[in-house]
């Protein structure tokens, strides 16, 4: 089932309808160096007029550090009520695996993730000594590509590890730029045979969470810009969604029309209620 989401001016449009938003962060409600004022309106204006708001974002990282660099974005407190992180769940996951015993792991990722097992039981190694893995991303998102991680990949497939992808996402904007992260050397592994245990979106478990945040009863809108992910975790959970088409699939949209909307959603086998260019009410 496809279905290609109507275009229209801003959330305030279609906000009457429901009681709560869980929305995406990076790309929606900021760029990777700082805030979109227009969402931040949106988001203040939603919870002063209609309900609560729960940010829900693929990031590597515990949902503390994501409040601090909102902060230093420029996105207040008050625009949100909750945050919840792929890094929060991945962090639980590996509180289990390092009970009773110190957990042997190799981090493939940026120095700047390692908040997501801080403080916890773990020895970093390599792949020939690890006894898992945990991904949050590239070590160099700038110049490093995932097929760089291929003979990595290799050796932890022949020892039969298991990967936690702490980052579904396949690419996420910085600046305007597509950087790829965890996401993408998750899926490689996948296709060499490897074990990936994915934490965020649009797995539901990660939902889950989330509603916990919101409670029972409401109507709840998805607000995402990317398909695989936001869209995708929406349709999943029986979520209208709102589409935000000026994030990260702009290029492959091009203009931004109803019928290029069609042909997008028909080409990604995905259903949204409405579209906007930029989160705005």
């Amino acid at each position: 089932m496809t279905g290609s989401p109507v275009l229209v001016a801003g959330l305030g449009a279609i906000a009457a309808d429901y009681d709560a938003l869980i929305c995406d962060v990076w790309g929606v409600v900021h760029d990777g160096i700082k805030a979109h004022p227009t969402a931040v309106e949106a988001l203040l204006r939603f919870r002063k007029e209609r309900g609560r708001v729960v940010l829900l974002t693929n990031a590597p990282r515990p949902p503390e550090g994501i409040k601090a660099m909102l902060r230093q974005f420029g996105v207040p407190d008050d625009a949100y009520d909750a945050i919840v992180t792929s890094g929060g769940a991945a962090r639980d996951d590996l509180i289990i695996r390092a009970h009773g015993s110190r957990l042997k792991m190799l981090h493939i990722g940026p120095e700047r993730d390692t908040p997501v097992f801080d403080g916890l039981d773990v020895e970093l190694t390599g792949a020939e000594e690890a006894e898992v893995v945990l991904c949050t991303g590239l070590y160099n998102d700038e110049v490093e590509t995932p097929e760089d991680y291929a003979g990595m990949l290799a050796t932890m497939k022949a020892r039969g590890l298991t990967m936690i992808c702490a980052n579904p996402d396949l690419y996420a904007p910085r600046a305007g730029v597509l950087v790829p992260c965890a996401g993408g050397i998750a899926k490689l592994y996948e296709a060499m045979g490897g074990a990936v245990a994915y934490y965020g979106k649009p797995k539901p478990p990660i939902y889950a969470t989330a509603l916990k945040e919101i409670g029972e009863g409401a109507r709840i809108l998805v607000i995402g810009d990317a398909l695989e992910t936001d869209i995708a975790g929406a349709n999943i959970m029986g979520f209208d969604a709102l589409f935000v088409a000026h994030g990260l699939h702009k290029d492959e949209l091009g203009d931004l029309t109803q019928d290029g909307l069609a042909a997008l959603f028909a080409h990604h086998g995905a259903v949204a209620r409405a579209a906007v260019d930029v989160l705005k009410w």
